[in-house]
């Protein structure tokens, strides 16, 4: 039997909190759920400071004691990609797990051992373990759900366990509404929910399979209601997705009055739907965290890349590297994973250069004998002072190695994000990132709202330029064209077009942009000098951007052209300007790169605009009038019926501390950063949403509706 978590997380100790987070209060769950549900075995932590990762205050019992037995821990898929970030499986090991299975494998019988199973409620789960339960294959099973179970699947159940007389074999049965992915303190996902704006769009989705959709939504945020343990008040905007789903949740909490407590300061869940913002999640990013996401492998906190290196011989070799990055962790990660990419190279330099002195400083001591002082005189008077001098030198030697091990920790993750900041660093300059996101800022900032000619060329020179950026960088140039701009939808398809033709023909003329995207589509299929791969994603893409034409058209999605240009700074052309001037300079540094980066670049990129996203829930937050606050839907679920509005207005209300923000339809990186600039010590902003997305997997899912 084979075992299938994550490997070691990079850095081990837990960055404190004086307030419980999301992720740490569903880390009390699973811990509590992995002590047998027995709450005296954990009642010892509730008074200890809450740390989002920290598992060292559920150790009190040693692993395998009475108190922490020796159990099997069982999940499907789902269940597996919530636990995954949240214990690694020394963590899992110190909770008494001594093995951790996938739900369908074979497994052999260990009559001697209790199974802890956290499943799904599915007919074919059920099915399982009654099976599991019937052959006696553990000792007996305490049966966890990640949601709700359907009264007529408990039913269906309770008769198999009956029929195979194995009643005796289940110790507990839970519903845990545990059924989303905390990634970090304030970032989560729905669990299981991929392709999410491919279906809540598509043409060929009945409508049964969207009510179920909804309503699996609707329970995904049940459980993040019921973790946080506080009935929120729920804002949406009328029609549509984020209405139905929170309708539903609305009635959910009130026939759930057990998931939550109500408390003074209740917390303000606003739902958004991702047609209201469809700029942000296929725009090019600039800074550290989002450019990993979107560069390199990234998945539920695992960073993937490959490092090349010389072997014995002189040779090079590509290793495989696999890194599990956790933000609550990891100190540098933490601070500069909404920085501008370059100063989290400088800062990565720096920080490295101060560590590796103060190692050499310490082994210099230890190699010199503490640097103790000898004196000729060693009698009468003089001895009393030599003999203080060699205590307090001893003293520094020892503080000094007992300080070692924890700065070669330090060391040993910095030159962890040397390497990622490397492999990013690579991409970034093997397809001139920084000139893609320029534009994009400059189209999505109003820069060009006077002159769309111009901004249609510098679209054109960018996009037929094959040596600059790959298919897919250049297809999001052309959707953020089509969707920051009031371009015509013959403008569009001509730079469509002449994209495809300098793809295919690796740097032929424009034509004359008489034939539409589907036909330059149907050109790419061809043969040419693209790849079959590149040529998918090419007429993947060219359907993305037929797709938003026709959304544009039937104005199903809001013009995006007047974006909050007051929220840009005056001078942002400037200031990313020199993003490229940067990029020269790594560039000609090559592999010097990391080590020469530190010239201040800290204002490169000057005032970040406001997303659609944050300024909605700044508007919620603030209560301004003539704005959301007054358009949006008002749900109370300690209220029967909607909430008015206006009514409420001329009523003094409590300020919003904690903000929970939910896109259906796919969330990102960028966006999670933008909320966070209207984050305070007063007001806690957390994001969530159906799925987390890469700007290439949102392109692939919008290519791929009719």
């Amino acid at each position: 039997m084979s075992s299938t978590m994550t490997p070691a997380r990079v850095g081990t100790s837990s960055s404190s909190s004086s307030s419980s987070s999301l992720k740490s209060l569903q880390l009390d769950a699973i811990h509590r759920m992995l002590s047998l549900n027995d709450d005296s075995l954990t009642s010892s932590t509730k008074n200890q400071p809450s740390s989002p990762t920290a598992s060292s205050a559920y150790t009190a019992a040693p692993a395998g004691t009475s108190h922490n037995a020796w159990k099997i821990l069982i999940y499907d898929k789902p269940c597996r990609s919530i636990i995954s970030p949240l214990l690694s499986v020394s963590q899992l090991r110190s909770r008494g797990v001594t093995l951790h299975l996938l739900i369908n494998s074979d497994r052999e019988p260990i009559p001697d051992v209790p199974a802890v199973y956290f499943v799904e409620p599915t007919r074919a789960n059920l099915s399982i373990i009654a099976e599991d339960c019937a052959k006696r294959l553990y000792s007996c099973v305490h049966i966890n759900f990640v949601t709700k179970l359907d009264r007529s699947l408990m039913e269906e159940f309770g008769k198999l366990i009956i029929q195979s007389n194995s009643l005796d074999m289940v110790a507990s049965l839970h519903d845990q509404y545990l059924d989303f992915i905390s990634l970090e303190r304030n970032l989560f996902s729905l669990s299981n929910k991929k392709d999410s704006y491919a279906i809540m769009n598509g043409s060929g989705v009945t409508d049964n399979v969207m009510e179920k959709y909804l309503d699996d939504i609707a329970y995904g945020l049940l459980s993040v209601v019921g973790t946080m343990g506080s009935v929120p008040v729920i804002r949406c905007p009328k029609g549509g997705a984020p209405e139905m789903v929170a309708r539903k949740l609305n009635r959910l909490i009130a026939e759930h009055p057990t998931t939550s407590k109500v408390s003074h300061n209740r917390p303000l869940l606003v739902l958004l739907d991702r047609n209201m913002d469809l700029i942000t999640p296929i725009a090019h990013s600039s800074t550290y965290q989002a450019l990993i996401d979107d560069l390199l492998s990234h998945n539920a906190n695992r960073v993937e890349f490959k490092v090349e290196s010389l072997n014995d011989h002189g040779r090079k070799r590509t290793q495989d590297k696999k890194i599990d990055l956790d933000a609550d962790v990891d100190p540098f990660y933490n601070r500069h994973k909404f920085v501008p990419f370059p100063e989290a190279i400088e800062s990565n330099g720096v920080e490295l250069q101060e560590v590796t002195s103060r190692e050499n400083a310490i082994r210099s001591k230890t190699a010199g004998g503490g640097g103790g002082n000898e004196s000729e005189n060693g009698i009468g008077g003089n001895s009393v002072v030599l003999h203080d001098d060699n205590n307090n030198a001893a003293s520094d030697l020892a503080n000094a190695v007992d300080s070692l091990p924890k700065l070669l920790e330090q060391k040993t993750l910095l030159e962890i994000h040397t390497s990622i900041l490397q492999a990013v660093m690579n991409e970034v300059a093997a397809r001139d990132v920084p000139q893609f996101f320029e534009l994009e800022s400059a189209l999505a900032s109003g820069q060009y709202k006077s002159d769309f000619h111009k901004a249609k060329n510098e679209v054109l020179d960018l996009v037929m330029d094959t040596t600059k950026g790959n298919v897919e960088d250049k297809l999001r140039l052309v959707i953020v064209f089509c969707l920051a701009t009031t371009a015509p939808g013959s403008d569009v398809t001509e730079v469509a077009t002449a994209m495809a033709d300098a793809l295919e023909n690796q740097g032929s003329t424009m034509n004359d942009g008489s034939s539409s995207a589907g036909s330059a589509a149907k050109k790419a299929a061809g043969a040419g000098g693209l790849s079959k791969e590149d040529r998918e994603k090419l007429e993947n893409g060219l359907q993305a951007v037929e797709y938003l034409k026709n959304l544009r058209s039937l104005q199903m999605i809001p013009n995006m052209s007047s974006v909050a240009e007051n929220d840009y700074s005056k001078d942002s052309r400037t200031n990313t300007d020199m993003l490229s001037s940067f990029m020269t300079r790594a560039t000609n540094q090559a592999t010097g790169l990391l080590a020469k980066a530190t010239e201040r670049v800290s204002t490169m990129l000057g005032k970040i605009h406001k997303h659609y996203a944050t300024r909605v829930v700044e508007n919620l937050c603030e209560m301004k009038p003539s704005s959301e606050d007054e358009e949006y839907l008002y749900l109370d679920p300690k209220v029967k019926g909607d909430v008015d509005i206006k009514a409420l207005r001329n009523m003094t209300r409590a300020p919003v501390k904690e903000v929970v923000t939910f896109v259906i339809g796919g969330g990102c990186y960028a966006e999670y950063q933008n909320l966070q600039m209207i984050a305070n010590e007063r007001r806690t902003i957390t994001y969530g949403s159906t799925e987390l997305l890469c700007p290439c997997e949102f392109l692939n899912q919008l290519g791929r509706i009719n």
